[in-house]
Order: structure tokens, then C-alpha cells, then sequence
């Protein structure tokens, strides 16, 4: 055994879909008498938890850490990434955040049950809510990922314990899985639409522009022609037809601070769409604006350009692994320069899911297939108040994706009734 190398033994990982009441993710006990949930939900009514409760009251507490929670989307496997520092495509994550300053769990899992599925939707839920489930499409229709968290998110538990803007509780997306800017909040009450997170993401922008020019027309100050405002409302309408998640109204939802961000965004890069950053580019330019600007206390980044391998290019996965760690070390770089983050940021990194490992196939490292390499991931922690050094966290059973939401909430201080039972808290990740 390697001297940082720490090795534990625990109970193995009780059934996926156990559900939890009343265990906060800084390690509250179990009930006996949880009911299990029905399939897949509606998870069964617990008086604590689905009648409407008082709003926050407190704020943030300063000396709480922020957290950024990077998705390392699109799939990838731990063999180009945290297994050997020879063949790592990602050698800021690995020698930097992991070996120099933080703990590894290089064996966690993505549960093999049926209807648990190995792909970018899906393993985003599972990080933000702590539970395994089969997600269907809102209207059942195939290829389709419009899914609705089955039980809170992070943020919204966030939300629900601290008195927090919705722009502090933040998530960027990127341009190619637009249906995944609407993952922003679960109908359970207490929790639900009033604790949403926000969102940025090319898309959001492309609205902005549409309803920032209707406006303006409507004011007088930059008239459109007939046919010009007869494109631009349809190209409008048609954007917010894909927004399934709407206010109380039917109406899609604005947020007044994001149309100012994004207005500073229009004056830097103009509307164009050839000036600015596209793909995960594109989301490392808009966190660290967003650091900047908007000052997220809970961030989520969905990276995902690893995904591109599908068209048939070895290079389009292990590239994308790389530009996903140059996008870190920027970030990280831009913490340790604000004095609003530094010493008091915590970084998460967790993939959304694995690839195959099919050397039959000229491309070997697919994800649909539900292999068992598709369902070996990984995460790595740093910051203040988490195990540095380089420990690498070994047991037993593997850890699982799902402990991500629990251990976020043991970071900042919030419960998560609903996170699976058999999640367990990352402990080992703590100082």
C-alpha cells in the first residue's frame, strides 16, 4: 500500500431506490421506518418534507466555503484521466488539484440496477440529487432527455436553508444539450420552483438577444422592420417552446441580473456567435465571468465536449479531456485571485458517466452500452477543510456517484432529506 493511499471498510451501499428522512448530509441517523418508493416515484408523502414549510431566514454564513461542482461531461474514463500520471490527458486535475492539493476516490460507481442508464442527462441528476432513478422524457418521446428531477437538488436545498439569490446558486451549460438548462428545479414541495437554480448557456443568450430586441422595438428606441419583428417573435416562440419548466404563469423564466450579465457579454463579444468561445471553451469564459460578476456561492459547470468521440475521432475524446483541464486551471487560477473565493472554494470534480472499454470496436470508449467501464468513475476534491496531499481513497465496496449531493451539503452546511440512504457521505474527503 502506497503511504497516501488510505484504504476503509464499510457496510456495503444499501439498495439504490432506500429512501432517507430526516438524515441531513452531516450525518444524521437512519429511520426504520422510511417507506420505499413506488418504481420510480412519486416517492411516497413525508409530512416533514411535502408540506410547505417557512422561507430562509439566515444568509449565507461568511465563513461557509462556495463549491464548485465541475461535471466532467460527456463521458470519460478514469484510464486517460486519474489512473497514471503517464497517460493522463488532464495533468492540472491529476498533479495539481488531486495529488498536490486534494483526495482522489478513483473507484466510484454508477449503480448497474435496470433503468439506470449511463448517459449525460441522467448521471447529471444523479450528481445533483443524490438518487438513482430511470428518467423518461415529460412526454415520453424517444432521444429525448426532458427530464424533471425526481426528488430536490442540490440547489435547491441550498436555496431552502440560506436566504440566496438564484443567481448565486448557478449552473453553466453548454450549447449542444439544451434540455439540460431546464434541470433547475424538482416539483417537490417544500423545495421546488421558489428554490430553483439559474442558468447560463448559449442558448440563454440567443433568448436574451430575441427578447432584448422585441423590447426594444416595443420602446421605440431601435425600431425593427414588420418583417424583421415577425422573424424575430417566431424565433423567439420557437426557442421558448423547448423550455418545459415554467413559471407558475406558463411563462419561461427571466431573471433581471442574468439580462444585465448578459448585456455586459453583447457589448464584449457582440451577437455574432464568431467572437466568443464555443463548446467548453465557452463554458470556462462564462464561469469566469460569472465568478466575477454574479459571485456564485454554488456552481455547477457541465462540461461535455469528450462526448464528440461518438463521430468516430480517438482525438475529439482525449483533446476534449485536455481543453476540460485547461478550462479548470483558469478557473482555478481566477479563485486563488479573489480574494471573494480564495482559502474559501472548495472544487468537486465528478464525471456525468464512464465509456466502454471495447477493443473490438475502432473506437473503443462508447457510453450506451451500460459496460461496466461505463460505469467506473471518479471524483477529486480540493480546498479548505478537505484532505490534501494527494490521498487516494480506497474500500471495500465502491463509493457511489450519488454521495456527490450529501457531500456537497455536509461542505455548506444544508441538509438532504431525500438523498438516497445508500449514498453515504464521502467522509474520507474531510480534514
Amino acid at each position: 500500500m502506497r503511504s497516501n493511499d488510505v484504504h476503509t471498510h464499510r457496510p456495503p451501499s444499501l439498495p439504490a431506490k432506500t429512501a432517507l428522512l430526516g438524515a441531513a448530509a452531516a450525518g444524521a441517523s437512519l429511520s426504520a421506518n422510511v417507506p420505499e418508493p413506488q418504481g420510480d416515484g412519486p416517492w411516497p408523502a413525508i409530512p416533514a418534507l411535502d408540506e410547505d414549510g417557512p422561507a430562509p431566514t439566515m444568509p449565507y454564513p461568511a465563513g461557509k466555503p462556495n463549491v464548485i461542482l465541475i461535471r466532467f461531461g460527456g463521458g470519460v474514463r478514469r484510464l486517460e484521466t486519474i489512473l497514471d500520471p503517464e497517460r493522463t490527458y488532464c495533468p492540472f486535475i491529476y498533479h495539481e488539484l488531486y495529488k498536490k492539493h486534494g483526495v482522489c476516490f478513483p473507484n466510484v460507481e454508477i449503480d448497474s440496477s435496470p433503468g439506470i442508464e449511463t448517459s449525460h442527462g441522467q448521471g447529471t441528476l444523479y450528481i445533483m440529487t443524490g438518487r438513482f432513478a430511470h428518467y423518461a422524457d415529460v412526454d415520453n418521446k424517444p432521444l429525448s432527455d426532458r427530464f424533471v428531477p425526481k426528488v430536490p437538488t442540490v440547489f435547491e436545498y441550498f436555496r431552502h436553508s440560506y436566504v440566496v439569490p438564484e443567481h448565486q446558486a448557478l449552473i453553466i451549460n453548454g450549447e449542444d444539450r439544451i434540455n439540460e438548462d431546464f434541470y433547475t428545479f424538482s416539483n417537490c414541495r417544500p423545495y421546488g420552483i421558489a428554490y430553483r437554480s439559474t442558468v447560463l448557456s448559449l442558448f440563454r443568450y440567443k433568448q436574451f438577444l430575441l427578447r432584448d430586441a422585441l423590447e426594444q422595438d416595443r420602446q421605440g428606441r431601435r425600431p425593427l422592420t414588420a418583417q424583421e419583428r415577425a422573424e424575430k417573435t417566431r424565433q423567439l416562440n420557437e426557442m421558448n417552446s423547448r423550455d418545459y419548466r415554467r413559471d407558475a404563469n406558463g411563462q419561461p423564466i427571466v431573471n433581471p441580473v442574468l439580462d444585465d450579465f448578459w448585456r455586459d457579454w453583447r457589448n464584449y463579444y457582440g451577437t455574432s456567435g464568431l467572437v466568443n468561445p464555443r463548446k467548453d471553451r465557452l463554458l470556462t469564459a462564462l464561469t469566469l465571468r460569472a465568478l466575477a460578476q454574479l459571485k456564485p456561492r454554488l456552481l455547477m459547470i457541465n462540461y461535455q465536449d469528450p462526448d464528440y468521440v461518438h463521430w468516430g475521432n480517438r482525438s475529439f475524446y482525449t483533446r476534449a479531456i485536455s481543453i476540460i483541464d485547461e478550462g479548470v486551471r483558469e478557473i482555478y487560477s481566477a479563485v486563488q485571485a479573489d480574494e471573494y473565493y480564495r482559502d474559501n472554494t472548495v472544487f468537486v470534480i465528478v464525471p456525468d458517466c464512464g465509456r466502454d472499454s471495447n477493443r473490438c470496436m475502432p473506437v473503443p470508449f462508447q457510453h450506451h452500452f451500460n459496460s461496466r467501464s461505463s460505469r467506473e468513475i471518479f471524483v477529486v476534491a480540493s480546498g479548505p477543510g478537505i484532505v490534501g496531499g494527494g490521498v487516494s481513497v480506497r474500500r471495500a465496496s465502491p463509493h457511489q456517484q450519488i454521495s456527490v449531493a450529501g457531500t456537497i451539503g455536509k461542505i455548506m452546511g444544508f441538509p438532504t432529506p431525500r438523498v438516497d440512504a445508500g449514498a453515504w457521505v464521502l467522509e474520507e474527503m474531510f480534514a
